[in-house]
């Protein structure tokens, strides 16, 4: 076992209570953004302030639409464990309203991966809430909504106002014009492309520094009727392809029962990939692939290919500035957004907004920068980060024939030791999923004894019968 400090902080994230006896620190809070992580940060904030608005430019109704703020909502979204319990903490019975509503908690015996057409090893513990991302979404607003100091804005932020070394105020405009609203906290949840970092240095600060990872991925979905032995047992497939990539470009697929009784076939693709187009390229396509692929592609289509471009995976360091305004924080993919392919953003939101009670239960001064509340967030991204992003950069040295540094190439050997055991291993299945899932800290995959059980497996399986 590791003991390490960051293993620890980790575990602890991901297991934050709420207060028992909140202290209201705000009188107005602004949250700018009304997705998932300024869902989940207004959560958090309900607890210690008198009023929570959440500026939002989409209708904040709970209707289970698509949302024109968010394109990648027609894609596939899951919400693993770690992100799974603090939801069920926040919003007590969230899974069964969503259950009600046609959503499908699959456990541990229909979570099925593929990897390199291989199949590895279920899970003995793991159960993930599967639906579409509107669906989440809109249980997830109802319930904060439903909050009594939660109010919210139709409008869309344009600015902040600054008074010494603080944020006061928040700038808007709605279709009946502008206007400003007085915040004692501003908390950024306006995703990857939010204009914070323009604000900062048009008043003065400095921008976080910002990391890019380039991926190209390429993502297609599609709805199709699910029928059959899959109406009473749904199960989720995943398909993962690494080096050489999948038929197509192919990087992930997955199969995922949804609510309306339909499949969610999400196909995501390297950059010089060719993800499907059309109904009969997504038919053709699951032909190739293992599992149920086949069979849920030859339903009646419920909704035709939706297609997504992500240029690159980014993360913003809000640690190593000098200086940073008070009453200020960010939250969501405006600190990082990372490859879809690994479904890690949901779980990602909701563990920086446990960060974010962590912090406010630490009864901060908040006339100073919240340097605790980025640090932890820091560790959280980090750790969600050398995850995927790392195994992005893993693949794209291989194929440009990069030589990278003795450490780094023994890192990468390490977890590929591991990847190849978890086809056959309960033990280290366990371990890499507790990591990918968010509820371990990829540190916990240095441990020794982790790591020669996994040669041994892989010495073993390459043995002549």
């Amino acid at each position: 076992m590791v003991t390490h400090p960051l293993v620890t902080a980790f575990e602890k994230i991901t297991r934050v209570r709420l207060p028992e006896h909140p202290v209201i620190r705000y009188e107005t809070v602004c949250v700018l953004g009304g997705s998932i992580a300024g869902l989940l940060a207004a959560r958090v904030l309900a607890d210690h302030a008198r009023t929570v608005v959440i500026v939002e430019r989409d209708p904040m109704d709970a209707d289970g639409n698509p949302r024109a703020g968010v394109p990648q909502g027609h894609q596939v979204h899951g919400i693993g464990p770690a992100g799974l319990q603090l939801l069920e903490q926040w919003f007590p019975g969230l899974t069964e309203d969503a259950r009600s509503l046609g959503a499908t908690l699959v456990g541990p015996d229909g979570i099925i991966t593929y990897v390199d057409s291989t199949r590895q090893l279920q899970s003995g513990t793991t159960s993930l809430l599967v639906c579409s991302r509107p669906l989440l979404e809109s249980r997830i607003r109802r319930r904060v909504l439903a909050l009594a100091p939660v109010r919210t804005l139709k409008a869309q932020a344009t600015g902040l106002d600054f008074h010494g070394e603080r944020v006061t105020a928040v700038r808007y405009t709605t279709d009946e014009g502008p206007g400003t609203l007085a915040a004692d906290l501003v908390v950024d949840a306006m995703g990857r492309a939010g204009r914070l970092p323009d604000w900062l240095e048009q008043a003065g600060y400095e921008r976080p520094g910002l990391e890019r990872m380039r991926t190209g991925m390429q993502y297609a979905t599609a709805l199709f009727e699910r029928t059959g032995r899959h109406l009473t047992d749904p199960e989720q497939t995943a398909a993962q392809f690494t080096l050489p990539p999948g038929p197509g470009g192919l990087a992930v697929a997955l199969a995922q029962p949804v609510e309306n009784r339909q499949w969610l076939i999400g196909i995501t693709c390297y950059a010089e990939g060719n993800p499907p187009q059309t109904v009969e390229d997504f038919r053709a396509l699951c032909e190739k692939l293992p599992g149920p692929f086949a069979e849920a592609a030859m339903g009646t289509v419920t909704r035709e290919p939706a297609h997504f471009h992500q240029a690159d995976s980014r993360r913003r360091d809000f640690t190593s500035l000098s200086r940073f305004p008070h009453r200020l924080i960010s939250i969501g993919d405006a600190v990082a957004s990372m490859n879809a392919a690994y479904g890690q953003g949901m779980s990602s939101a909701a563990l920086q907004a446990s960060c974010l009670s962590d912090h406010l239960n630490r009864n901060p001064d908040p006339d100073a920068p919240a340097d605790s509340f980025f640090a932890a967030q820091a560790m959280v991204v980090d750790a969600l980060w050398s995850f995927s992003a790392g195994a992005d950069q893993a693949r794209q040295d291989a194929i440009d024939g990069v030589e990278v540094p003795p450490e780094i190439r023994q890192a990468r050997a390490a977890r590929q030791q591991l990847a190849q055991a978890a086809l056959v291993d309960e033990t280290v299945n366990e371990a890499l999923k507790a990591v990918a899932f968010g509820l371990a800290h990829p540190l916990t995959l240095t441990d020794p004894a982790l790591l020669d059980r996994a040669a041994a497996v892989n010495r073993r399986a390459a043995e002549p019968s």
